[in-house]
């Protein structure tokens, strides 16, 4: 029914803007930590979204029916940036070199994405409450 799709248009929208901020929370804890090779180095994640076209009805190609586009969470990749490298030789995790790897989290990057999925949620909360306060005045229409 396209009158509770946009409920559900909205749950994805926040769903998505969750997911992206567990991620953005799992990078800053992980924003100074060192190890021993490039491989063990922690990679900031970013998760990788789509739109999804869910069709409500079997007469929307002829016009007839609705449609709705959901947000769909794909995956979860890792950040290809270079891992940096600093020479600290006292460092417990110092190979032979005496060079430390540590992540690769972009910290200012990660915060202003942090602001954006905040953002973007709180407006697929409101888009939720205002459709939930306009279904509930329709349905008090019917009740004078």
């Amino acid at each position: 029914m396209a009158l509770f799709s946009v409920f559900d248009i909205a749950a994805s929208g926040m769903n998505a803007q969750s997911v992206r901020l567990n991620t953005v929370a799992s990078n800053l804890a992980n924003a100074d930590s060192a190890a021993a090779t490039e491989a063990e180095a922690y990679r900031a994640k970013k998760p990788i979204f789509s739109t999804l076209l869910m069709q409500e009805q079997q007469g929307y190609f002829e016009g007839r029916g609705q449609a709705s586009f959901k947000v769909n969470v794909d995956s979860v990749t890792e950040s290809m940036a270079a891992i940096p490298v600093r020479y600290e030789p006292n460092h417990p995790l110092a190979n032979a070199d005496g060079n430390v790897f540590y992540s690769n989290v972009d910290t200012v990057e990660e915060m202003a994405d942090m602001m954006s999925a905040t953002r973007a949620y709180q407006s697929n909360v409101e888009l939720f409450s205002a459709s939930k306060s306009l279904m509930i005045k329709t349905l008090q229409l019917g009740q004078s």
